[in-house]
Formats: C-alpha cells, sequence, structure tokens
C-alpha cells in the first residue's frame, strides 16, 4: 500500500491501493475496506482514485458519496 499524502492534514486516510477497477482503502484507525466498480460505482471509484494520487480530499469524498459502498471490510 502507499503512504497517502494527506495535504489537508486531517485525513482519517492512511494508505491506500489502486487496482483494476477498485480501490483499498486504510484509515488510520486500522480499518481496512476495498471498494469496486460495483460497490462504489464506476464514477465515484474514479474520484477516489484521482483523490487518492493527489493526496486530498479522499476522506472527504467517502464520507459524503460513498458511505457504506464499500465491497469488503478487510480489516
Amino acid at each position: 500500500m502507499e503512504r497517502y499524502k494527506n495535504l489537508g492534514g486531517k485525513s482519517g486516510v492512511a494508505e491506500y491501493e489502486i487496482g483494476q477497477g477498485s480501490i483499498t482503502v486504510k484509515f488510520k484507525d486500522g480499518a481496512v475496506y476495498l471498494y469496486t466498480n460495483q460497490s462504489a460505482g464506476g464514477a465515484n471509484l474514479s474520484e477516489m482514485q484521482r483523490l487518492a494520487t493527489a493526496g486530498q480530499g479522499l476522506n472527504s469524498f467517502i464520507k459524503r458519496f460513498v458511505r457504506k459502498g464499500y465491497a469488503q471490510k478487510l480489516r
């Protein structure tokens, strides 16, 4: 997993891993969630991947638009 840049300084996201048609997000509390095109929607997943790479806004986006749209809680 890659360390999330957290340019805003207040994110709950610690790390992420972008896959084909998916993103895995590890939060600072240790929880790890897998989001897929099917679970979160293609447009949302693309935006999550973009925000993860940019290092800003991912936690807020998940809270506002995706919520429980994860495919699986891994940890």
